[in-house]
């Protein structure tokens, strides 16, 4: 028992850095129900950008009573292993639960760029997002669709792939947060070829796959009919498909998108590439609302949220689940180790590859 404390105590406290969203939304409350249980934190340390204030407020309005926070006023001064949170405001904070407001909206801004400058300083390790009003957000100045793009700017790329995880169920998106008559017009062979080679290398090296197979969906009913009801799945998807093949990726399609998921042919892929926002998100949610993370794929940094908004008609009412902010949380942890892993075997791939052969010899002498 001793060595086994041991062990759990040298174990590097991975730093869970966690904005707080829109204060008039169930941020909050889902944050408090995910991290109510002490024996969570053996091997990471959760901190949260905004106000003390903020939780004070909501904990008389749930259950959960066994959330308590250590009040920081930056990084140096957190508690390892403890819910840590950073004052970034000490003001006074008007509530209008259940309402998006240009106050909620300036507050969940600042908390997002407090916590991005954390993790692009190295001295958060990932991020996790709670939902925000983009309504809101846009009015206090930010400029961007969502999470996603605001991320990819960050991290001074074009794009970014919005993935959508619920165990080995994982949705891409070519194409997020436009209009649905604007799609066609942005899928380009191009585009969606670099979403399949984005999407192939996060499976390997953020999901530890080591040969991926991708399905892409088509765009139109029954994936065009060869032409007769639209040309993008011979003009676009398909070349982009082939062109993936050539880099050596296990890519198929295009296939057509209601009965692929309701066939249960999803399960034998380890991705599924969707051409539009809704095409990938209703049968997700349909199929693990509650469960579900969002995670920003082929970004240098690593972040994660909970697949929910804001769900202004439940809050202050106990009703919100905690599941999808805590499984936000899991993955983002995973996600860091699984390319701490990946760094070591390209630093020293002999090494590691002796290491393999001999854990394979030594169990081969055991039996």
């Amino acid at each position: 028992m001793k060595k086994i404390n041991k062990e759990i105590r040298s174990t590097k406290s991975i730093n869970v850095g966690i904005s707080i969203g829109d204060i008039n939304g169930i941020g909050p409350e889902v944050i408090m129900k995910s991290l109510s249980d002490p024996r969570l934190f053996f091997d990471f340390t959760p901190i949260i950008y905004g106000s003390s204030k903020v939780f004070s407020y909501y904990k008389k309005t749930i259950s959960t009573k066994d959330f308590f926070l250590n009040s920081c006023n930056s990084v140096d001064d957190i508690k390892s292993r403890k819910v840590n949170i950073i004052n970034i405001w000490n003001d006074e904070i008007k509530f209008d639960i259940g309402k998006p407001t240009v106050e909620s909206g300036r507050l969940a801004f600042k908390s997002l760029e407090v916590a991005t400058r954390d993790l692009a300083k190295g001295k958060i390790d990932v991020l996790v997002t709670s939902p925000i009003s983009k309504d809101a957000m846009n009015q206090s100045g930010f400029k961007f669709p969502g999470h996603t793009e605001y991320l990819a700017d960050m991290s001074g790329q074009e794009d970014a792939l919005m993935l959508m995880v619920a165990s080995d169920l994982r949705v891409g998106l070519v194409s997020s947060h436009i209009p649905l008559k604007d799609v066609s017009k942005n899928l380009t062979v191009e585009k969606i070829h670099y979403k399949i080679k984005s999407f192939a290398k996060t499976l390997i090296s953020d999901f530890g796959i080591l040969r991926p197979k991708i399905a892409v969906l088509g765009l139109n009913p029954h994936s065009g009919e060869s032409g007769k009801i639209g040309l993008e799945e011979l003009d676009t998807i398909i070349p982009s498909i082939e062109k993936a093949k050539e880099d050596g990726i296990i890519a198929m399609g295009p296939f057509p998108a209601d009965g692929f998921f309701g066939s249960n042919i999803w399960k034998n892929y380890d991705g599924i590439l969707a051409m539009y926002h809704d095409q990938g998100l209703a049968p997700f949610k349909a199929l693990s609302f509650h469960e579900g993370i969002n995670f920003t794929a082929g970004l240098p940094i690593v972040r994660t949220s909970p697949d929910h908004g804001t769900a202004y008609d439940i809050v202050g009412q106990d009703k919100a689940s905690g599941t999808s902010m805590r499984n936000a949380i899991y993955t983002a942890i995973d996600v860091y180790r699984n390319r701490q892993v990946n760094k070591e075997i390209k630093s020293n791939p002999l090494q590691n590859q002796k290491t393999l052969v001999d854990k394979k010899n030594k169990k081969g002498n055991n039996k």
